[in-house]
């Protein structure tokens, strides 16, 4: 898997603590990953975040709840070791290769689309402390809407889903390209939602991945390429 273009910018970890996250946010569990027997490792959770993303996620959680919609945030995924984005990895192009009845162990033109395909949205396990998945740093975050009901929003389309799906704005392309009133209906509402929830993540200066619209880091290298910023101030952490 290549290197993402946000690898170079350097790393200046500003040691800040990474902290279990408060009651405040509803979890999705049982945890996806954990499930299918991702290695956390014993008495290890996901839902750790570096102290000043959760300081930063409390203030999106305020302001999606100011609009009066009845909307919070639900997290799906936080911190990830690498040994679980390793396990991740190969897990997914395990199981995309099952469905088109590919071994992934082989060197075909196949294998290598999917490997390919999956790269897009998984970040490299690297043991580099200089390239760190997102999630590797306590910086990044996964997650969605929650309403009223305690039901979660639908987006129009999983968390996870590899394709162009994933993409934040694919909702709007596909209502301008719609050609009835009831399918551009249904891709705008998806794309409002979406937007709902990157403009409150944006107001509490997080950046979002470019191809996953539920994917929000702050600190990380991918936040620092996607502000401008010169250094990332969160690195992997010790416990990852």
């Amino acid at each position: 898997m290549p290197l993402r273009p946000w690898s170079a910018i350097p790393i200046r970890d500003c040691a800040e603590s990474l902290d279990p996250l408060p009651e405040a946010f509803f979890r999705i569990e049982p945890h996806p990953y954990a499930a299918v027997g991702a290695p956390y490792g014993e008495g290890a959770t996901p839902f750790r975040l570096r102290r000043g993303v959760i300081q930063r996620l409390l203030r999106a959680q305020e302001t999606l709840q100011a609009l009066g919609l009845g909307y919070r945030l639900a997290i799906f995924d936080a911190w990830r070791p690498i040994a679980v984005q390793r396990f991740m990895v190969d897990y997914t192009i395990g199981i995309r290769c099952e469905a088109q009845g590919l071994d992934p162990q082989q060197d075909r033109p196949e294998v290598r689309s999917v490997i390919e395909e999956v790269g897009r949205f998984w970040a490299p396990p690297s043991l580099d402390p200089m390239t760190p998945p997102p999630h590797s740093t306590g910086g990044a975050v996964d997650l969605t809407l929650l309403d009223r009901s305690q039901q979660l929003v639908d987006m129009g389309s999983d968390i996870d889903a590899i394709g162009a799906v994933s993409e934040p704005n694919h909702y709007l392309a596909v209502a301008n390209d719609a050609e009835n009133a009831t399918d551009r209906e249904r891709a705008l509402a998806w794309h409002k939602r979406r937007s709902l929830l990157a403009d409150a993540m944006a107001e509490a200066g997080f950046a979002q991945h470019p191809n996953e619209w539920w994917h929000f880091s702050y600190g990380d290298q991918l936040w620092a390429w996607r502000t401008g910023r010169s250094l990332a101030v969160y690195g992997r952490t010790s416990e990852g």
